[in-house]
């Protein structure tokens, strides 16, 4: 796990995709927030439409590439849970504070990725690193 926290820590704007309630992929900018008891977790508010499109179809990928052209591919459900310490830690990233203020922010919602799996790999030719949380 510590590898691919890292590299999501590494390159902080990450893509998250989506199946759109519309039966149409979605990708978003988005950034991991925390790994906390084990699992991955990120952040949004409950009044965005990825918010929405995850409630209708909770299945998602993460990915990235990084300046030295390693990627990592990052899937799993997305599993919303009002879990206050987490949105505390989450508050500790200045993007995160400007926007909802306080954790106890009504619209502001973390999720964590269950049953991720990650893949890390480069063009050297070596095998892909896999993970699974």
């Amino acid at each position: 796990m510590n590898d691919v926290v890292k590299f999501l820590q590494d390159n902080p704007v990450q893509v998250l995709s989506t199946v759109g309630r519309d039966g149409k992929a979605k990708c978003r900018p988005f950034m991991f927030s925390c790994e906390y008891e084990g699992k991955l977790w990120f952040c949004t508010n409950n009044t965005k439409e990825v918010y929405k499109d995850m409630q209708a179809n909770p299945y998602v990928e993460v990915s990235i590439s990084s300046p030295s052209y390693a990627w990592i591919r990052l899937n799993g459900k997305a599993v919303f849970e009002e879990n206050h310490a987490v949105k505390e830690l989450c508050m500790n990233n200045p993007i995160v504070k400007s926007q909802y203020h306080t954790a106890d922010n009504p619209i502001f919602v973390v999720f964590y990725l269950q049953n991720a799996k990650a893949t890390i790999a480069d063009f050297s030719g070596n095998p892909a690193k896999q993970y699974q949380f």
